[in-house]
């Protein structure tokens, strides 16, 4: 049987996943009566929740006389390691673009990375039935930017003729028509096992060899390895040979050889060069390894990605309330948790700090962060995390930090309020101009920094109609010291039972972040000052009986509604004086100074 390995990408919510579905459907996957959930890709908690993509995954589909191994990428900037990874393994690319939004941020990271490794482009320009679609304008976008991409990274050899389908991947259909509106994927399902995307390169004679390019765990078989075979042929129940990253090699037998079929896993006795296969029998693989035969033991190049951006402080829970809600974790336990998550992600470093409690992560963003604390939260554990922050570099005795290229798509009326907002973070307006109708597409160049704990305000700003992605562009000097937020936090000022008469009649002094009933601590955050500076006050304080009862004495205490406190929101809001404290239960924010005594409310 033929074989092709083609990744599907494209930016954020251009519809990866809901085509992947529909190709599973159309190809015979599934019989007509099963029932198939949406998105059935996603399959962690998390991203059913927040109905985005995390962890790129394999599938595989068999089209006439081939067998497509299909891999679904994630779409968010800040997984772009998880794209790059999967690049490794695969000899075309399917790119999806929004008919209205076009190419974005992410499109352009992708396609570089693609023309890069000499890896095939095909363009599907999705969701055509879409009221405001400029498939015209789009294709010409797109084809721009292959063109910038191609001489500016040096590939001028790249391959410009480039096929481009249309369609709808939630309508299930495919057509090289522009201006068809119904039909089935056939024409794409035939396309992708054409001669236009090349069989894998590979050198089928010769001893093994294959690269790790992802981990994964069964409690059957135990750690499992997988990857492309670069070489030759791997067997079931036969030496293999691993060399890590110091080189020292170790000899193993393969316990369990599968590969992908459908959704699923099928065990085989053995795979040629070429395959996606996952390995067990070796316990301690980390993803840029190489698996061969004993009897040649060749290593392949290291997978190498961008470097990370952000760096977050996490520490051990010191708060008053910690082990109350949730497992305490130890520092041992939390170093485990982190050697785990970079050895799952290879965009993920972590290093160790003067503090023993205190450890850092090193990942591309603030939503990466947020999703890996997110997962060891949910595993029933406590710790606490600071304000992330961007990794400065000094190149020839100049202090240098990270600038990002922001686009920006927002409602005409909401224009003056980004310029505002994005001259108060440091950045420079490098383009506008009337995108569709009644909207305006902005872009900025702005320090890193300036975009943490940005996006909250400018769902805000845009009243949640507006569209913000941006791309890493390179270090420039450091733009001096910037506010993390304008006013100040409201602190309380003992511990104590929070109390309606004591929170309503704080209400003047500015957004309340906690409920009546909660227990609350000295130093902990309560709420967001009208003014720039901090204020301590009390929620503890209780209505006193006076022995003289007249009508209209009690007032009726209603307290307007809190927002929801997510760890997200909390990232976005702290400052640097400050830690979110994160138990199964609660999210909370705290100073990390908890005595009144000992800390100044001038910010």
């Amino acid at each position: 049987m033929k074989l092709k390995n083609i990744a599907i990408v494209a930016h954020v919510d251009h519809g990866k996943t809901t085509l992947v579905d529909q190709l599973l459907r159309q190809s015979g996957l599934f019989s007509a009566h099963e029932a198939l959930t949406e998105r059935v890709m996603d399959s962690g908690d998390l991203e059913k929740e927040r109905g985005i993509t995390i962890k790129a995954k394999n599938c595989a589909i068999v089209w006439k006389d081939t067998k497509i191994n299909l891999l679904d990428t994630p779409g968010h900037a800040d997984f772009g390691g998880e794209v790059e990874r999967s690049l490794m393994m695969v000899d075309g690319i399917l790119l999806l673009v929004d008919a209205s939004e076009g190419p974005l941020p992410q499109t352009r990271f992708v396609l570089g990375k693609a023309l890069e490794r000499g890896i095939r482009v095909a363009v599907y320009i999705n969701k055509v039935d879409r009221q405001d679609e400029r498939i015209d304008e789009v294709k010409n976008e797109v084809e721009d930017l292959l063109l910038e991409l191609a001489t500016s990274a040096g590939n001028e050899g790249a391959d410009m003729d480039i096929t481009f389908l249309y369609g709808s991947g939630r309508a299930g259909y495919a057509s090289y028509d522009k201006n068809l509106r119904e039909g089935t994927l056939n024409p794409m399902l035939d396309f992708l096992v054409s001669d236009y995307y090349p069989a894998p390169k590979v050198d089928p004679e010769g001893p093994a060899q294959l690269l790790v390019t992802n981990l994964s765990y069964s409690n059957y078989l135990g750690a499992l390895m997988v990857g492309r075979i670069q070489r030759g042929t791997i067997y079931a129940n036969k030496q293999l040979m691993w060399i890590g990253r110091e080189g020292k090699p170790k000899t193993f037998k393969v316990t369990s050889l599968q590969i992908f079929a459908g959704l699923g896993m099928a065990s085989v006795e053995s795979a040629q060069a070429g395959e996606i296969v996952i390995i067990s029998g070796f316990e301690n693989g980390d993803i840029g390894d190489t698996l061969c035969a004993p009897e040649k033991p060749e290593v392949l190049p290291r997978i190498e990605v961008e470097p990370p951006t952000v760096s977050v402080q996490v520490s051990v829970n010191t708060g008053p309330l910690s082990g109350q809600e949730g497992e305490y974790l130890t520092s041992r336990r939390l170093e485990e948790f982190l050697i785990d998550a970079i050895r799952k992600n290879v965009s993920l470093k972590y290093e160790n700090t003067i503090d023993p409690k205190v450890f850092i992560l090193k990942a591309r963003g603030e939503l990466q962060v947020a999703v890996v604390f997110e997962e060891i939260r949910r595993e029933g554990f406590e710790l606490m995390i600071a304000r992330p922050q961007v990794i400065t570099k000094e190149i020839d005795g100049v202090l240098m930090e990270p600038f990002e290229r922001v686009v920006l798509d927002v409602p005409n009326e909401s224009t003056g309020a980004i310029t505002e907002k994005m001259a108060g973070r440091k950045g420079k307006m490098e383009a506008m101009a009337p995108f569709g109708e009644g909207r305006t597409r902005m872009e900025f160049t702005v320090p890193s920094r300036g975009l943490i704990g940005y996006r909250s305000t400018f769902l805000t700003d845009t009243k949640g109609q507006g569209l913000i992605s941006s791309y890493f562009v390179g270090y420039e000097p450091f733009v001096g010291k910037m506010l993390a937020r304008q006013n100040g936090a409201l602190i309380s000022d003992r511990t104590g039972k929070i109390t309606p008469y004591a929170l309503f009649n704080l209400l003047a002094s500015g957004k309340q972040f906690v409920l009546p009933g909660e227990t609350s601590y000295e130093g902990q955050v309560v709420g967001e000052h009208t003014r720039p500076n901090d204020l301590n006050i009390n929620v503890c304080r209780e209505k006193h009986l006076t022995s003289v009862r007249t009508a209209g004495k009690d007032e009726n205490i209603i307290l307007p509604p809190i927002p929801h406190r997510t760890l997200d929101w909390a990232l976005d809001w702290i400052d640097e004086d400050e830690w979110v404290e994160v138990t199964p239960k609660s999210i909370r924010i705290r100073k990390k100074e908890l005595n009144t005594n000992k800390r100044t409310v001038i910010r």
